[in-house]
């Protein structure tokens, strides 16, 4: 992890110009909030090849199925609770029924549209993408990681959907192995404890895990970057040395990162289990990092819910 800073959003600007050489027959589709999502950039280098449909979120999803079934790879980028909530039904009835390559772009996700609340935050979205079939679900936890992500994605066999935050979030990747859609990233090994982060909390899971090593509680430390496909066999393998797991997310703990991983563990590998994320309440609005604070998402609660899961006395 560095002191460097850098937003996914615009990481995710500056990988659509990067990779767009590579991949001619990638498009990219907005909707109206082109200098918010960092696309504009894209449309500015690439006009002919860059399309702002408006605040017409359904449609827009049409018009990249129907580009995708025409060879390309469209990149459909609006904010996350647009894309989850107006793009539902051409999203479920047109791109996943077919098994269509489209890139969704998901921005400003979890918290991070903190100012503009409940209406714009988008808190469920990895609970509905799971649930999708065909649908590949991937939650960078950094800059370096989101243009890896955009990358596999646009060679992906079908739909993906990448989680993006607004906020400058610490770069923790940087000249490490890249991202590999399906596989979980073993961050540290421990044998106390299992935590499993995905997105924007990873780099708080990195501190917590730091500070607990230190007093002695051995933390296995897994970023879990794809929620769908999951890693089952690197999951399960943590959980049964441990015999503990926290789950940390900037999402509801119903239905995402807490919920793939309880439905695997209750398959193939029952174990103590705790999860970090919003409860089931819709967030109200305000600054970022005291919004995540207030909803329990942060080093000191991780930290602090870690110790309690190990102390629990096993029956």
């Amino acid at each position: 992890m560095t002191a460097r800073q850098v937003a996914m959003r615009d990481a995710l600007g500056q990988a659509l110009i990067a990779l767009a050489s590579t991949y001619p027959n990638m498009v990219v589709l907005d909707a109206d909030v082109s200098s918010s999502t960092r696309t504009a950039a894209f449309g500015r280098a690439y006009p002919d090849r860059f399309f702002n449909i408006g605040v017409a979120e359904a449609n827009m999803v049409d018009i990249a199925a129907g580009m995708a079934s025409c060879g390309l790879r469209p990149v459909v980028s609006t904010f996350a609770v647009f894309i989850t909530l107006r793009a539902a039904d051409p999203i479920h009835n047109i791109v996943c029924y077919n098994k269509l390559p489209v890139v969704f772009a998901a921005n400003y996700a979890g918290l991070s549209d903190s100012y503009d609340g409940a209406s714009h935050q988008s808190i469920a979205d990895l609970a509905f993408m799971r649930a999708l079939p065909n649908m590949t679900v991937i939650v960078p936890g950094d800059a370096v990681e989101l243009k890896q992500a955009l990358e596999a994605a646009l060679l992906a066999d079908g739909p993906c959907y990448i989680r993006i935050c607004r906020n400058p979030t610490p770069v923790l990747f940087e000249g490490g192995p890249g991202l590999e859609i399906g596989r979980i990233r073993k961050l540290r090994d421990g044998t106390d404890l299992t935590i499993a982060v995905c997105g924007v909390p990873t780099f708080m899971a990195i501190e917590a895990a730091e500070r607990l090593a230190a007093s002695g509680v051995s933390v296995d430390l897994l970023e879990v970057s794809t929620l769908k496909p999951m890693d089952a066999g690197a999951l399960v393998a943590s959980a049964r040395k441990t015999g503990r797991v926290l789950t940390v997310e900037e999402h509801t703990v119903c239905g995402g990162l807490a919920g793939a991983v309880a439905e695997v563990l209750a398959r193939l590998a029952p174990v103590r289990m705790d999860s970090i994320g919003v409860e089931d309440k819709f967030p109200e609005s305000g600054e970022y990092v005291r919004l995540m604070r207030k909803y329990g998402i942060s080093a000191d609660a991780i930290e602090a819910r870690a110790r309690a899961l190990v102390k629990e006395r096993v029956p």
